[in-house]
């Protein structure tokens, strides 16, 4: 059968390489066309457009690039309409996804939203939308089921896909070598995947480097972004580079200092306590501020609801505060211990891994 996948950046290509390789599984005639990225490609199958070529977060800077985002969906509804699949997979990526599933739905190829748009945070509105030209829902959270079925739509919890992501994965005893790593204690650095939030973010992670001489900083580059693109943030010597390789600095590292997003929780899953950094435009914070109805921003206090980690966004990431909070994460730090007893309540209620699995058998088994 002929699936077609749609990610939209470093996370969502994660969870749809993962989904591609279950249903080849099941499917051995399993043909792929998708949006995005480097690990979906390794799977196989044609990829028409890489995500980092649709990196634009927040309001204003979507806003600033909306011929080129009007663009891609246009691009994207041409090249459904020409290659016609058997399902198409929708992955996150709300705000262009469900323009899609709307065009697709109204052709009569099947919807399946995998990753569920987080709307119980902001436009609940979308709803609507979702219910109009989404057949298949697959949500990821917990409470989410509860969420929808409020709103007289039923959802498909089949767990959260960073289970299976990390599950197998083991410390490398030669880690250090490959990257060229002293024998110092490490601190990660995971400024995100867009360049937007690198250029702001990642200068003040870097501010606090040299008040922790014992440490050595080790920054994980993103897979979407150009090696060169770093060299502007590198210039002190000890803060070091990884690319590719995000897994394994955290299972050395002793604390991570994180931007928002999934990474908080690939983070706590590794059990290494972290500093969830969040810094946006003035406009786009200003924006979200209104319209946002949640409490937190991080995946993980947003799933215990409760503060795990500390959040700091906007104008509480500066040097001083970032300072602060580090310290009291790493040994002898008040916070250390009380956040790693909180990320094994974390894993326990997420549940058992299998969610690729899972989502790629309902998937099949309504395609065939």
């Amino acid at each position: 059968m002929k699936y077609y996948l749609i990610s939209g950046e470093a996370s969502g290509d994660l969870h749809g390489s993962n989904l591609m390789k279950e249903l080849k599984k099941l499917d051995k005639e399993a043909q792929f066309r998708f949006w995005g990225g480097d690990l979906m490609q390794a799977q196989g199958g044609y990829n028409v457009s890489h995500y980092k070529e649709r990196a634009f977060m927040g309001f204003a800077e979507v806003v600033m690039n909306l011929r080129k985002v009007t663009g891609f969906i246009r691009q994207c509804k041409a090249d459904i309409k020409a290659n016609r699949p058997d399902a198409l997979i929708l992955i996150d990526y709300p705000g262009f996804n469900l323009r899609i599933a709307e065009y697709a739905h109204e052709s009569g190829i099947p919807v399946h939203f995998y990753i569920s748009p987080q709307i119980w945070a902001w436009k609940e509105g979308r709803i609507n939308k979702i219910k109009a030209s989404v057949d298949y829902l697959y949500a990821i959270l917990p409470f989410e089921k509860d969420f929808y079925k409020k709103h007289d739509y039923e959802v498909e919890y089949v767990g959260h896909p960073l289970l299976d992501a990390v599950k197998d994965v083991e410390a490398h005893s030669g880690f250090r070598d490959k990257w060229h790593l002293g024998k110092e204690h490490m601190i990660a650095l995971l400024p995100g995947s867009r360049k937007q939030e690198i250029k702001v973010k990642l200068p003040i992670m870097i501010s606090v480097m040299n008040d922790f001489p014992e440490h050595q900083f080790v920054l994980a580059a993103a897979p979407g972004i150009d090696p060169e693109y770093y060299q502007q943030f590198t210039t002190n010597p000890r803060l070091k580079v990884v690319q590719n390789d995000t897994y394994q600095l955290l299972l050395h590292s002793e604390a991570a200092l994180v931007t928002s997003g999934t990474a908080t929780l690939e983070t706590a899953l590794f059990e290494v306590p972290e500093v969830v950094c969040y810094k946006g435009s003035a406009i786009s914070y200003a924006i979200a501020k209104r319209l946002v109805k949640v409490k937190y921003i991080s995946l993980v206090n947003l799933i215990m609801d409760k503060e795990v980690v500390r959040e700091l966004i906007q104008d509480d990431l500066n040097y001083f505060n970032l300072k602060k909070e580090l310290k009291a994460i790493l040994p002898g730090g008040l916070k250390r211990r009380p956040m790693k007893d909180a990320y094994i309540e974390l894993k326990k209620k997420l549940g058992e891994g299998g969610a690729s699995e899972r989502t790629a058998t309902l998937i099949y088994e309504r395609t065939k």
